[in-house]
């Protein structure tokens, strides 16, 4: 008869500790807690950040848009205020055209081609100016019907949400069509530099202050806003540091009230901690899938250009009993 060995190709591990990077199929015996675990096809997904080239200009509160830790988009920020734009082609940052307007605390969607610039603040105030970059200019398009900072924006640069922010927390949300923004259901709760990740019909925000600071997870699902599971470590997250869909996504840094560098997943349902950020940060900037993700900028409290890359399998861990 087949042993495990002969079916998978290697023995089962004794481990002091679960490996950081196990396969399908795998199997251990992890000492530490006597259990024998496996690695199997779906939930939770099992990640690590890895270092990636830095910002040529170091800044925090940046938009981004972007689609994987190989396709991204910065702009925008502060160290000072800045209007810079920079692409990053998974090896290295390269500067493109500036937006118009020089803006930090700026929401941000869309594809590296293909991205949208909401809001953020401008001396001497919030604005509602929108630009479009259509893969090598910005365009000033149709203002937001309210100016906002610090609001959670996700989707496409056709069809993209801004989600509350600040002054004074609002509960209010806009959509955008590709050519104007319309005012739709408001969230149960309002916070500023919240996360947000999704599509304009089906998305998700998450921590954020409210004040104080929160754990509330919100799920939008095209038509109104419903409060799901919290996040396990409340925290301001970042106005553009979320990454993948309503029921597949990534939240990391964040400010709780010191600059963490912890990693959470959610799966529609709940959220479980991932491994941390190298580089411990609040107001950072990501994008991305719950499978490949970017995060950059922020500040430690310093300011900081750092680059992180988040790479995962479809892969959860499960232990075995005898039920």
């Amino acid at each position: 008869m087949a042993d495990y060995k002969n079916i998978k190709g290697f023995n089962i591990q004794y481990l002091d500790s679960d490996p950081p990077n196990p396969i399908e199929g795998q199997m251990w015996f992890n000492s530490t807690t006597q259990t024998l675990k496996g690695a199997e096809a779906g939930g939770a997904p099992i990640g690590t950040w890895a270092s990636g080239s830095a910002l040529n200009t170091a800044r925090y509160s940046l938009g981004a848009s972007g689609t994987s830790n190989t396709s991204a988009l910065a702009f925008g920020g502060a160290n000072p205020r800045t209007a810079v734009t920079e692409e990053y082609n998974g090896s290295t940052w390269t500067e493109v055209n500036d937006l118009n307007s020089l803006r930090n605390e700026l929401a941000g969607f869309g594809t590296q081609t293909s991205a949208l610039a909401a809001g953020g603040y401008e001396p001497p105030g919030v604005t509602a100016k929108t630009e479009s970059w259509d893969g090598t200019n910005w365009t000033e398009v149709n203002d937001m019907n309210s100016g906002r900072n610090d609001a959670a924006g996700f989707g496409l640069q056709t069809a993209g949400i801004s989600a509350t922010g600040a002054p004074a927390t609002p509960t209010n949300v806009e959509s955008w069509d590709g050519t104007s923004w319309t005012e739709i259901a408001e969230v149960n709760t309002g916070r500023a530099v919240a996360s947000g990740f999704g599509i304009q019909t089906s998305g998700v925000i998450a921590g954020g202050d409210t004040p104080p600071v929160s754990a509330l997870t919100e799920l939008y699902n095209g038509t109104s806003w419903t409060e799901v599971g919290d996040l396990n470590t409340a925290r301001k997250t970042g106005n553009s540091n979320g990454s993948g869909t309503s029921t597949a996504g990534l939240v990391y840094g964040g400010e709780e009230p010191a600059a963490t560098g912890k990693t959470e997943s959610w799966d529609g349902t709940s959220w479980t901690e991932q491994a941390d950020l190298a580089t411990a940060r609040y107001r950072v900037a990501g994008v991305g899938t719950i499978n490949s993700t970017l995060a950059f900028g922020g500040l430690t409290p310093t300011i900081t250009g750092a680059t992180e890359e988040w790479t995962a399998a479809p892969i959860s861990i499960k232990t075995f009993t005898t039920s």
